[in-house]
């Protein structure tokens, strides 16, 4: 293997080797050296459009964009002259014109990288003033809000949903100062082919984009003495809200979340986790009779319906090859209403479900008409990692010094293979760790799958089940999906069983967790931080396999039946329908 080449430069006087074809950009980080940015996004948006990157190059006419300038041999570069810093602050005054000036009551206020860069550089009055560019609000979606006020037209979000999920369902659209990010026949992102799976927001630097809030649904139903009101929390949510209170990335901070979900008034706290072995039964069941009786195969996961609603606006014609599960959340809630509300005597109309999820297309699938049994809605409200952290700070709970907290029984123990749903290749795990037991007829010492782990788009492995092979594949971000979907259409496919996540990473990077600013995506492996210690909860845990819960047998045991059985179908499983890619309507 041939040895990468080093060059040598100087930074603000610091002496720098560097990998040959790095940028100033990433050389200057490399030192610790911060040099500002707004429109990068690392391997996803290198377009140097904002300037606010500039630096002086000795020996070189004018500024120079430091993100897509690759570093020289020799190089003397200046990140902080009078020059530098008096063009980063004209670039902010330009934006600053033409954007709203509300920061006291957006919902990025303190994590936005505008004003960030605003304080930074002493931006104390606006020093030019003139008209407006678009204004107003998108937020017919159930899942996300626009804000054109706020937008910035860096570019991040429209790279992000083209590049990584190849979507397109925002673009730039307009001219010069009317530009603005816009959608097909300017339609609501409700109608267009968005999946609400929330990586633009992820992406956005400002509030131009954000999740639609449901707080207030949920004070208000905490506040009402006739709700019996419950709340659950995916495996993702607790090694990411702590980040929202000052704790480092990937701190598993279930214990005080638990206490704070108690404080915050929830008359009982449950763990998604359970829901998510329940899924486990009823998907590992489905696919062993798809493989042994001559089923469609690939049978494809159903868990995210970001991915969900992708298939079904761009391949209707595979929908039989998806899983007829619920997502986990779903079907907790389901059983919530029915299972739990029986054995403990309350009224299933009573009862108020809260999920608490990574994800913002949960919001989307909570209001679907599939999700819903006798009348009662699964799910009554889903709300995000961030608006959780709203709801605690609106209580002054100072989270990182709660005490920690159990979740509520008989809904709140579940296994390790419940807490890897929350990253990639966790839902395959947990499905295989189930079906080779059954298949096998015992309890397997082996039961960790560590080729569909990792941050791959596309992972791959096989698996011998019954003297079998079956080849398994993993999938993350929409662009992969893609790819995968297309194979099996043309008959390409060699795959039996698919995961298939919409967030890139799995959902420990879902649209609703903690943003994180563009240097940090850049320079810190956040994925990886957040899964880690969900495989960590699955090392620890004292049951590793979703079949092997106490909890989840008396279930079954008691209400249930068994996975597949009439009662689980009627409570746990749903159908798929073709959705047209936009709701175009034209008035006479």
């Amino acid at each position: 293997m041939e040895e990468e080449k080093m060059i040598n430069l100087t930074i603000d006087g610091v002496n720098i080797q560097v990998k040959e074809g790095m940028t100033i950009l990433e050389a200057a980080r490399s030192a610790n050296i911060d040099i500002p940015t707004l429109c990068f996004l690392k391997g996803v948006n290198e377009i140097g459009a904002c300037r606010m990157c500039v630096v002086e190059v000795d020996g070189r006419r004018g500024l120079t964009t430091s993100c897509v300038t690759k570093a020289e041999e020799g190089m003397i570069v200046h990140t902080n002259t009078d020059k530098v810093v008096s063009a980063r602050r004209t670039v902010l005054n330009l934006l600053l014109s033409n954007h709203d000036h509300d920061c006291l009551t957006c919902v990025r206020s303190g994590h936005c990288e505008l004003q960030n860069l605003a304080n930074r550089y002493h931006i104390d009055k606006i020093k030019y003033q003139g008209s407006r560019s678009k204004t107003g609000l998108d937020d017919k979606s159930p899942s996300i809000v626009r804000d054109f006020g706020k937008c910035i037209l860096c570019g991040r979000c429209v790279a992000t949903c083209t590049k990584i999920q190849n979507i397109g369902a925002i673009n730039n659209t307009g001219r010069g100062f009317d530009s603005y990010i816009g959608t097909a026949e300017d339609l609501s992102i409700d109608d267009v082919d968005c999946t609400f799976c929330g990586q633009c927001i992820e992406a956005c630097p400002t509030g131009a984009l954000r999740e639609k809030d449901d707080t207030e649904r949920v004070w208000k139903a905490l506040s009402d003495p006739d709700k019996y009101v419950v709340v659950q929390t995916a495996p993702a949510v607790r090694v990411a809200i702590g980040e929202e209170f000052g704790m480092p990335i990937g701190t598993n901070a279930k214990g005080k979340m638990v206490t704070a979900l108690k404080r915050l008034g929830f008359d009982k706290v449950f763990d998604t986790n359970t829901g998510a072995d329940i899924t486990i039964l009823e998907e590992a069941t489905e696919f062993i009779d798809r493989a042994t009786n001559g089923g469609l195969l690939p049978m494809i996961t159903s868990c995210s319906p970001g991915w969900v609603r992708f298939a079904e606006k761009n391949f209707p014609d595979q929908l039989g090859h998806l899983s007829s599960c619920k997502s986990p959340h779903t079907m907790f809630g389901a059983l919530v209403k029915s299972f739990y509300a029986k054995f403990f005597k309350i009224d299933p109309s009573k009862i108020f479900t809260v999920s608490v999820m990574p994800c913002i297309a949960k919001k989307f699938e909570a209001q679907r008409e599939e999700m819903e049994v006798d009348g009662l809605r699964d799910v009554d409200a889903v709300i995000t990692t961030r608006e959780l952290a709203r709801m605690i700070k609106q209580r002054d709970l100072d989270f990182a010094n709660l005490e920690d907290s159990l979740f509520d029984d008989p809904m709140g123990e579940a296994s390790g293979a419940g807490a890897i749903f929350g990253t990639t290749g966790g839902v395959m795990e947990a499905a295989l760790r189930t079906a080779a037991d059954w298949v096998e007829g015992k309890d397997l010492d082996q039961f960790e799958y560590h080729d569909v782990r990792g941050e791959k788009g596309i992972k791959e492995t096989s698996v011998t089940l019954g003297g079998k092979e079956y080849k398994i594949c993993v999938a993350s971000g929409l662009g992969n999906a893609r790819k995968l979907l297309n194979d099996i259409r043309d008959g390409k496919s060699p795959y039996h069983f698919i995961e298939i996540m919409a967030c890139p990473g799995g959902c420990v990077m879902g649209g609703g967790q903690p943003i994180k600013d563009s240097k940090t995506r850049a320079t810190v492996d956040v994925r990886a931080l957040r899964a880690n210690s969900l495989y960590e909860l699955d090392e620890k845990s004292t049951i590793r396999k979703s079949h092997l819960n106490p909890n989840v047998k008396a279930i079954y045991d008691e209400y249930l039946g068994k996975p597949g059985g009439e009662l689980s179908h009627k409570y746990l499983h749903t159908h798929y329908k073709k959705e047209e890619k936009y709701n175009i309507s034209f008035e006479d």
